[in-house]
């Protein structure tokens, strides 16, 4: 089909991302940022909310046929006049309100429709975990929809993609939207099919992934005026040939702190692998010499930046070492290099946490959803050191041909809004960032979640023990136990101390994920225990099981904290769901991770000491240390991102690849 170059625009359009302010500029238009928060319009929301359940009445009364008619009248409304005045937004939301009720049978709350409402109106939303956010995009997503351009709702994962459009698409159906989702393993026509339709579901990844390689398809044609030219001179030609995506019109960022803010560490890149066998045999070498050496003696650990230091003595050894070796291995520095990454692959990647060995080969863990991301790898050689390390064959490395952060990337969109349960921590990231002004909608039932005080443990077997023995005494009360955990390795060793006191129980976790949606949908059963990784607490709901309430509901333990205390939040979230009860609370120790990394060791060991005798205040003394290593590790996350971004900035004027010029 030959496309015009008017089309071939539109399936290449998007908006150039504005220059991040600096400076006293950057502190002004943060307080603008805070202002714009404090009068976040809450009230003109709730107001706007009330007209529309009042208008509920009049939409009642009519038979499918007729509504269906009368939304897709305004489908042709939306389409002719895409910003249309406010009373006939108020109008269509209150049709979809009633769709969403009959084709769904879940019909939003007026808390929805505020939420609906500020997502049409461009804000980062903050709903309560259980609240229905899904719901409410979808309802956001048919204003969208309606005007033809292309509308992507973002989630964090593909179970999570495709449960939500085939949940959602009779809704859609009726309300004549075309709906699709883009997953993982989808080859390139069934992409383009999933992003033709009106609004598509997908996740940071996937969507980003196609915008690069639309790129890189597109060449040195990814001017517009360059396109158009050469169109004109060659009249056959289509630039446009193979191109999966139609443009970047509307983001809808569902779980938006953790695709907009945890996902942002690193950038999204597109690889080719290279045939390299140099680097194979180099690699092996290095990973026979990093075995000769000692911790402590030839190489320290920094664990608060995940990197490892020689020390004197093992430079010397690599050195004399290195000498016997062929040409490749004279040069101090690339020689050093490759010991380190051999030591890092060892001490800082760990099987089960980082990682997972699967039919052979290196699966990488998503740090921040706790499933398997098949297909990446790590760059640099990383992931070839760290076949090595577990006796692999050694993969061919590979080459960057395409490089973008996803703070850029999402600052391409024209219109962008988000919704999660945990934002305000980084409320004033999201305005500086992503221009994303934070509204807070009330909850439909107030919360009656206890959230208990943490407890604080010496070591971690001390930990482990008590939480085993906190699981067996609740569970013979009745109430169902959901016990989150960082790694498969934590979950798996949890596992096997229940089973040794002879509980029934059910974990998901990267390595078990296939039955994923039967253990969430039974965690709120009476008696249930489940163990789960971060991939439970995203973008799923425990409901209790009848008379689960009446014994108080959810219990939620967290097996230590985490580095953002918005990853505790929403774990915790998962009890006291839409008014009912529930209990939370983290067990922590002084030897977690997150102590480890972000604490001097010289303090860590003062507050250790308090606590191996007893003197009073310890506990107090430890929630302090653990508080300030959630700062320390947010803060560096920070950086990390605001790093990755600077890099962005660099390539982006240095290098005319990038293809945003």
């Amino acid at each position: 089909m030959n496309l015009t170059p008017t089309q071939i625009q539109h399936l290449t359009r998007f908006k150039r991302p504005a220059k991040l302010l600096t400076g006293l500029d950057a502190l002004v238009d943060g307080w603008t940022g805070r202002l714009r928060r404090l009068r976040q319009g809450l009230a003109e929301l709730q107001r706007d909310a009330e007209k529309i359940d009042a208008l509920a009445a009049d939409w009642q009364s009519l038979p499918d046929g007729r509504l269906r008619e009368k939304l897709h009248d305004f489908r042709v409304h939306f389409r002719r006049e895409p910003e249309p005045d406010q009373e006939m937004v108020l109008q269509a939301l209150a049709a979809i309100r009633e769709a969403a009720g009959r084709q769904t049978g879940m019909r939003p709350y007026l808390v929805q429709l505020m939420g609906t409402l500020a997502l049409h109106r461009g804000f980062l939303t903050e709903m309560a975990t259980g609240e229905g956010k899904t719901l409410t995009a979808a309802c956001a997503a048919v204003l969208a929809g309606w005007t033809r351009r292309p509308c992507h709702i973002v989630t964090v994962n593909d179970y999570l993609v495709e449960r939500d459009a085939e949940w959602l698409g009779p809704l859609y159906r009726f309300a004549g939207v075309r709906v699709g989702c883009v997953t993982g393993p989808m080859d390139p026509e069934a992409r383009r099919q999933g992003y033709a339709a009106d609004v598509t579901y997908t996740t940071s990844k996937e969507l980003l992934a196609d915008f690069l390689r639309d790129r890189l398809r597109l060449g040195e044609l990814q001017n517009p005026t360059r396109r158009l030219l050469r169109q004109l001179i060659h009249s056959r030609a289509q630039p446009a040939q193979g191109l999966v995506l139609r443009g970047l019109h509307t983001a809808i960022i569902d779980e938006a702190d953790s695709v907009l803010i945890d996902e942002a560490v690193t950038p999204l890149i597109i690889s080719i692998p290279r045939e390299n066998p140099i680097l194979h045999e180099a690699v092996m070498v290095a990973h026979e010499m990093a075995q000769r050496l000692q911790a402590d003696q030839d190489y320290t650990v920094n664990w608060r930046y995940r990197e490892i230091e020689l020390t004197p003595q093992g430079r010397q050894r690599i050195e004399t070492e290195g000498s016997r070796l062929p040409g490749f291995w004279r040069n101090q520095d690339r020689r050093e290099e490759l010991i380190k990454q051999a030591l890092s692959a060892r001490e800082l990647f760990r099987p089960g946490k980082e990682y997972l060995v699967v039919d052979g080969k290196i699966m990488i863990v998503d740090e921040f959803t706790g499933r398997v991301m098949p297909n990446r790898t790590w760059r640099e050689g990383m992931h070839q050191a760290i076949e090595a390390k577990e006796n692999l064959p050694v993969s061919s490395p590979s080459e960057t041909a395409a490089r973008m952060s996803f703070q850029r990337f999402f600052r391409c969109f024209y219109r962008l809004c988000g919704m999660t349960g945990t934002a305000r921590e980084a409320a004033a990231e999201f305005w500086q960032i992503y221009r994303l002004p934070l509204v807070t909608i009330p909850t439909n039932r107030p919360c009656i979640r206890q959230q208990l005080p943490d407890r604080i443990f010496l070591t971690e077997a001390d930990k482990w023990e008590a939480i085993a023995e906190t699981v067996a005494s609740i569970h013979q009360t009745g109430r169902p136990l959901l016990v989150g955990t960082r790694s498969v390795t934590a979950s798996e060793h949890l596992s096997q101390l229940l089973q040794a006191r002879g509980l029934n129980h059910r974990v998901l976790n990267a390595a078990r994920h296939q039955e994923e949606a039967q253990i969430i949908a039974e965690a709120g059963e009476r008696g249930k225990i489940t163990i789960a990784t971060n991939m439970a607490g995203r973008g799923t709901d425990i409901k209790l099981a009848a008379g689960v309430a009446e014994l108080g509901g959810l219990f939620v333990i967290a097996t230590e904290r985490h580095e953002s205390g918005r990853v505790d939040r929403q774990l915790f979230g998962r009890a006291g769901r839409q008014g009912d009860p529930g209990t939370a609370q983290a067990f922590v120790s002084l030897e977690d991770e997150l102590l480890r990394r972000f604490v001097p060791a010289p303090l860590k060991r003062a507050v250790q000491r308090m606590a191996s005798t007893r003197t009073p205040g310890w506990e107090k003394a430890a929630a302090g240390l653990i508080r300030q290593a959630q700062y320390s590790a947010q803060r560096l996350a920070f950086h990390q991102r605001r790093g990755v971004l600077k890099t962005d900035t660099w390539l982006e004027e240095a290098l005319s690849f990038t293809g945003l010029d």
